[in-house]
């Protein structure tokens, strides 16, 4: 039986089986965690993949580009919300057929690098991760 060596959370996020040595690249995408309290493991024992990372975030919930671009870096995440001291829902992560606000366009031309106008891209493929740029259809490999 593993021992508990993290506090838990009242209420919040728990971003679970994260892939080792990537909870600080998870942790660059999310915003308003600067006031609350932020719990971070790397390579921890893990009974179903060895090793794995997560990171306890109290007081945040996560907008809908943090969840996307968390599938794109540990598509093996899962997400916890944390009410009360009890978990009220559990889900793995799921990469979107359409990405938003997330990245850049590797088309210098592209509009989307020179106007002021939010990136789109269409995932095609999910193993590795392939996007296609929704306004000049540059494709590209996703690098996490």
């Amino acid at each position: 039986m593993m021992e508990r060596r993290v506090r838990n959370i009242k209420d919040g996020t728990v971003i679970d089986h994260i892939e080792p040595g990537r909870a600080i690249k998870v942790l660059s995408v999310l915003k308003g965690i600067e006031d609350g309290c932020v719990i971070i493991c790397i390579n921890i024992e893990s009974n179903k993949y060895n090793k794995k990372d997560f990171i306890k975030i109290e007081n945040k919930f996560l907008e809908e580009n943090e969840y996307n671009e968390i599938a794109l870096i540990s598509p093996n995440a899962t997400i916890n919300i944390i009410k009360n001291k009890k978990r009220v829902s559990k889900e793995k992560v799921k990469i979107p057929k359409k990405i938003r606000k997330i990245g850049k366009c590797i088309n210098p031309r592209c509009i989307t690098n020179n106007q002021n106008i939010e990136t789109e891209f269409d995932v095609i493929d999910t193993e590795p991760i392939v996007l296609r740029c929704s306004y000049c259809e540059s494709t590209a490999g996703y690098r996490n």
